[in-house]
């Protein structure tokens, strides 16, 4: 039986060698990991796993790699032992009651959910960081992965038993924790336009800061790594468009296309492509040219001395100028984060009469569930059934 290396620590930047190989089992069918190490060179792994990342990007791999190590460490902290492969189904179900269980039962009995000692265990090394029950989402997450990883490395797991299906639905009832948002506030067009006030300032921080706003927002409120990675080289130049639709004679917008390469829903032999149009174009081409940036990535990092660097910012970035600006424009950072753009973008197209459907082709949300989800907040807002009372 084939055991998983040591729990991550939980400020480790780089995965185990034994973690980066199965990672890589994404695209090799590694069901020999240890002879793998022993054939493999560390530049032959490093290589895969640079191809690897391309694939499946650098932010999925380190959520793998983080839940992968929280598996294995509530297991060591459970019963002392390292995660085992394949895992009884005892096992997953102790999972299940371990993180998704009923605060008003605990209350009553303190043996009601995660023991005190693995709580104690897992909180000393980072690994928890709330004494509630964990999101549902969280844990379905985290078992999709642990069933993954028995496929990659060839074994039958107990994850579809009608007992572990019926552990997951009944503990989802009875827990009391609501799904939160990813932005407690949606950035609509009032708050960019504050945000926007704050970048005023003739430097060339601002002038990147604007750009950086406008393109998540206009081009659908795309994700924060999607907008961290656009280069010169992504953009396509197209013929300007009318400002109002069919006035083919009155004012005319720049506009541009956005190669988005690989997303969240897409490949990117897929090709995603979405279109910009007016004051986003503005804010970009200006950008570039006050910082004569050519060919490379579009937003860089600024030194306190305005001197550009030649790397890209990376995803936290994104979230953290979005919180520095808010700070400025006088709103509470803690309400809004990068996801904000996106929602804000849905709310704002709803509360402009826009079709779902031609909103959904610019965000490139694939779920019409979710993406409805704004829709019908904003149908509510306007209408008469919230006011009734």
């Amino acid at each position: 039986m084939t055991n998983l290396p040591a729990p991550l620590q939980p400020r480790d930047h780089e995965p185990s060698r034994s973690i980066a190989l199965d990672t890589l089992s994404a695209i090799l069918p590694l069901d020999r990991r240890e002879r793998l190490a022993e054939i493999l060179s560390d530049d032959e792994i490093s290589t895969l796993r640079h191809l690897a990342q391309k694939g499946m990007g650098a932010n999925t791999l380190r959520a793998m790699a983080s839940d992968l190590g929280y598996l294995e460490a509530w297991s060591r902290a459970s019963d002392g032992f390292a995660l085992p492969w394949p895992a009884p189904e005892a096992i997953v179900l102790r999972f299940v009651a371990h993180h998704l269980w009923d605060p008003a039962e605990r209350a009553r009995n303190a043996g009601h959910g995660m023991p005190d000692s693995v709580r104690q265990a897992l909180a000393a090394t980072g690994r928890l960081r709330s004494d509630g029950p964990h999101a549902v989402a969280t844990v379905r997450r985290r078992m999709a992965l642990w069933a993954t990883f028995h496929r990659w490395r060839g074994l039958e797991g107990p994850f579809s038993s009608p007992n572990i299906r019926n552990a997951m639905r009944l503990a989802a009832m009875a827990t009391d924790r609501p799904r939160g948002r990813k932005s407690a506030r949606a950035v609509t067009r009032d708050i960019l336009d504050r945000l926007l006030t704050t970048c005023g300032g003739g430097r060339l921080i601002d002038a990147r800061d604007r750009a950086l706003l406008l393109i998540a927002f206009g081009s659908g409120g795309r994700r924060r790594s999607e907008v961290a990675r656009l280069t010169v080289e992504d953009l396509m130049e197209r013929s300007p468009v009318p400002a109002r639709r069919g006035d083919a004679q009155g004012v005319m917008l720049r506009s541009l296309g956005l190669r988005l390469g690989r997303t969240k829903t897409a490949g990117a032999d897929q090709d995603e492509r979405v279109v910009v149009v007016g004051r986003p174009v503005d804010a970009l081409l200006s950008w570039l040219a006050a910082a004569d940036i050519a060919a490379g990535p579009i937003f860089r990092r600024i030194d306190r001395w305005d001197r550009i660097g030649e790397g890209a910012i990376d995803a936290q970035s994104v979230n953290a100028i979005l919180k520095k600006r808010c700070r400025q424009a006088g709103l509470d950072p803690a309400a809004y984060s990068a996801h904000g753009l996106r929602s804000g973008y849905l709310t704002e197209a709803a509360r402009r009469g826009v079709p779902l459907q031609e909103a959904m082709r610019q965000t490139r949300h694939r779920s019409m569930q979710q993406a409805s989800s704004y829709y019908n907040e904003v149908e509510i807002e306007r209408g008469e059934s919230a006011r009734l009372g």
